[in-house]
């Protein structure tokens, strides 16, 4: 496609939306593969697969293929799920949650995620599904921004307690987040100190793709 070969030298777009959530979505050719991006950043693909890549690779991609449920929270274009099924084989459930019906509508159509058999996509708030849900899960992946604001909820005590209770024995939580300014890094700080040390553990891996943080938690006991 001469278009592919030409995002090698700049980037091509080739579709824009409007998103009442997202307000802008579009889908550019940059340096040989498709990304979804909203107007200030990466939603999929691109430099979020390689964070989300890097933090699956921190838990260990032989611990992820083993795992039976994984629950995604923000699914976007899906770049983390076809990081999980193409790259590190992994065939078990997977759940998709996302807010935006026109980002999955976008993910099907440019990414092929309807083709995902183990994949069930449930368009709802990721506030009332972790309220509402009765499964457990091995790895939940948190992956929500509208642009680049990150909802209040996702740091809040009582969100991070219901999310650590859905994990099963030795399950892991793995939370993409954006600094980009102190405010930020205190936050950050903050909802580590708040995770129950005696049944979790929980690391920081800083300064991913520039301004992205990753936190990992590991149920222990």
């Amino acid at each position: 496609m001469i278009q592919k070969l030409f995002s090698y030298l700049y980037p091509i777009k080739i579709f824009k939306k409007k998103s009442a959530r997202s307000k802008v979505i579009e889908i550019t050719w940059a340096n040989g593969e498709l990304v979804l991006d909203s107007e200030n950043t990466n939603y999929s693909y691109g430099s979020l697969q390689r964070i989300l890549r890097y933090g699956l690779r921190n838990i260990g991609y032989d611990k992820v293929v083993k795992m039976d449920h994984i629950l995604v929270l923000g699914v976007a274009g899906g770049s983390v799920i076809k990081t999980l099924v193409d790259e590190i084989n992994y065939k078990g459930k997977i759940t998709g949650v996302e807010i935006d019906p026109d980002m999955i509508q976008i993910a099907n159509q440019y990414f092929n995620l309807n083709e995902i058999k183990q994949l069930e996509v449930i368009i709802d708030d990721a506030f009332e599904f972790v309220l509402k849900t009765k499964d457990r899960y091995n790895l939940i992946i948190i992956d929500i921004f509208e642009d680049t604001n990150m909802p209040n909820f996702l740091f809040e005590k009582f969100f991070s307690e219901r999310v650590c209770f859905l994990l099963k024995d030795q399950g892991f939580i793995l939370f993409n987040t954006m600094i980009l300014d102190e405010a930020h890094n205190v936050r950050n700080r903050k909802y580590i100190t708040e995770i129950n040390s005696q049944l979790f553990t929980s690391k920081m891996l800083p300064r991913i793709e520039v301004h992205n943080e990753l936190i990992i938690i590991e149920k222990v006991a």
